[in-house]
């Protein structure tokens, strides 16, 4: 009997407009989902799920960072004579139709594939009918968990994979589990070290209370929250620091509306004193100044990075998506919260709402660069991506939807606009990284950070020019990239051709060193730019309109005056205030 039995994870990549798996030396962003599911893979290994007499041994991979090759991973399986599955992990619209590609050599060798992720759990949550792709992946004996794996959930997958008998489909929607106590989100030092920065991520809670129509999490993970406990944030932190992992990304959708967050902060605090400090990046909404000590209490555990829902300035264009929860009359207040103790900002921006046109984005991101003290700005296309609100009317109503699941990545137009062409909103989209990241608003922002006593005007710098290279050199979404481009010649994506050795290598060769040339040049400008910066002897005097402190400016800014819904928003907040709306 084999004794051994390997849990092959995967969180598979998707393709460039090429054909090629996005694939880099070292990637950007952890997979927290891998980490998730490896954690919970360890348990079932510890607890022993199939028995005493098998050793389970789960085995992480994510192709971002990795090329993966299904046929040299069966070889390998043969040549060891090890038995194994694969799990497919966190799988995203935008990566289904890579996973099913890198199942079907897995299939053929008889060795069981079950995949899950948001992309299968937000179509069953919200889609009456089974989706075509889904169907593909059952002909070829291809297993869908829709749903999370804690409370034991996941022991039963591997055990019928264990047995041979994987189910076509796990449907957990109907229960979601309780976090306290469960398993440790956990990576290998050797797969970290392949994150660009050795970091790794945990969520502390799941779930949303507010109902953003173009949100998946909340028709997934539901609309009531569930948290860790102090202690799983405790055994969490000391377990990777014992692997040398200093570094997280913490995902909660909203940390501050997790109503154990200073219990969480509180760990963290005393944990860096007894020695075990960890640097923090969160994600918040923009009403997380008015929490007392929340943004203190941020920092003193670690915090040196925020993910900010922004999505957009315009009132009017917010109220269309649900997201009644942003105040743009609180915005400067609350970037400049962060920014005053030295916190990075990061900011999600959409693109593509009824009221855009590419003249009104180009005014709001210049009105953005003005008086909003924001490091970097992330822009999106409007999506209804599988799993939302948007998506669900829009299959209703029979709009145009690509059918290419591939370009569900927030980076290409799947949709029409109600009023621009698809050629104006792609051009407002590309005007709108091009206006903001441009060498004179890194030295802006740079300056920003210069002025500050403990800032770190260089690691500004980083950030904006790797966001503004990643788009411009590589042609990817930054969340997308990572340190060395990779690309292998067979791994093209079924359909598109196969280009001969005598063409690729050469072609891939000069592409390569194109870019270097291009990433040399921009690092010599970021340099210059911080060399200035640095050796500025006003560089402490600096100011400008976006770090002046917030006061009766509503008639003044072009946040207010000049956006859609700008003069509304002003009238509830002084109305919210006690004084007249007039």
């Amino acid at each position: 009997m084999n004794t051994t039995f390997e849990i092959i994870m995967i969180k598979p990549s998707h393709y460039d407009d090429d054909g090629y798996p996005i694939t880099f030396w070292r990637n950007f962003l952890p997979s927290n989902t891998l980490a998730t599911l490896n954690g919970i893979a360890r348990d079932c290994a510890a607890r022993q799920v199939l028995g005493p007499d098998v050793e389970i041994v789960p085995v992480a991979l994510d192709e971002t960072n990795r090329h993966i090759i299904p046929e040299a991973i069966i070889a390998d399986l043969k040549a060891r004579g090890v038995k194994a599955m694969v799990a497919m992990v966190g799988v995203q619209s935008n990566q289904f139709f890579r996973a099913l590609d890198i199942a079907a050599p897995f299939r053929a060798a008889g060795i069981p594939v079950c995949i899950g992720g948001f992309h299968v759990s937000g179509c069953f949550a919200m889609l009456p009918d089974v989706q075509p792709e889904f169907q593909t992946a059952w002909s070829m004996g291809v297993s869908l968990f829709a749903g999370e794996s804690e409370e034991g959930r996941f022991d039963t997958v591997v055990q019928d994979g264990w047995a041979g008998t994987l189910k076509p489909l796990y449907n957990h929607l109907g229960h979601l589990p309780s976090l306290a106590g469960a398993p440790v989100p956990m990576l290998a030092p050797e797969a970290i070290r392949r994150t660009l920065g050795q970091w790794s991520s945990f969520d502390l809670g799941r779930g949303c209370p507010y109902s953003c129509s173009f949100c998946t999490i909340i028709n997934v993970q539901g609309r009531k929250s569930r948290f860790r406990t102090a202690d799983d944030l405790e055994a969490i932190i000391r377990q990777n620091h014992a692997q040398g992992i200093k570094a997280f990304f913490i995902t909660d959708d909203n940390l501050v509306r997790n109503h154990d967050w200073e219990a969480f902060f509180d760990k963290l605090i005393a944990l860096r004193a007894e020695g075990l400090g960890a640097n923090m990046a969160i994600q918040v909404d923009t009403l997380c100044h008015r929490t007392p000590s929340f943004i203190e209490k941020a920092v003193a555990a670690g915090v040196n990075r925020v993910f900010i829902g922004l999505e957009n300035i315009n009132p009017d264009n917010l109220e269309t998506i649900g997201k009644r929860q942003n105040r743009i009359t609180e915005y400067r207040t609350m970037v400049q919260a962060w920014q005053n103790r030295g916190v990075f900002t990061f900011a999600g921006y959409i693109i593509g709402f009824p009221g855009d046109t590419k003249a009104s984005v180009i005014r709001d991101v210049e009105i953005i660069k003005r008086e909003l003290p924001l490091d970097v700005l992330e822009f999106f296309f409007l999506t209804p991506l599988p799993g939302s609100e948007d998506h669900q009317r829009m299959m209703a109503a029979g709009d145009w939807l690509d059918p290419d699941l591939n370009k569900y990545n927030l980076h290409h137009r799947v949709s029409h606009h109600p009023h621009m062409s698809d050629a104006e909103w792609e051009a407002a989209y590309d005007a709108a990284w091009k206006t903001y990241y441009t060498p004179e608003h890194i030295e802006t922002v740079t300056r920003r950070h210069a002025r500050l006593p403990k800032g770190r005007p260089a690691k500004a710098a980083q950030y904006l020019n790797e966001f503004r290279m990643i788009y411009t050199i590589e042609g990817l979404h930054p969340l997308e990239g990572g340190v060395f481009r990779l690309k292998r010649r067979k791994a093209r994506r079924p359909g598109t051709p196969v280009e001969p050795v005598w063409r690729f290598y050469p072609r891939f060769a000069a592409e390569t060193a194109s870019k270097l040339a291009r990433y040399a040049r921009a690092f010599l400008h970021e340099w210059a730019i911080v060399r200035r910066v640095k050796t500025d002897p006003a560089r402490f005097d600096y100011t400008d309109l976006a770090v002046q402190p917030p006061g009766e400016e509503f008639d003044e800014l072009g946040l207010f005056t000049a956006t859609s819904g700008g003069d509304k928003a002003v009238a509830l907040h002084r109305q919210r205030a006690g004084a007249s709306p007039l």
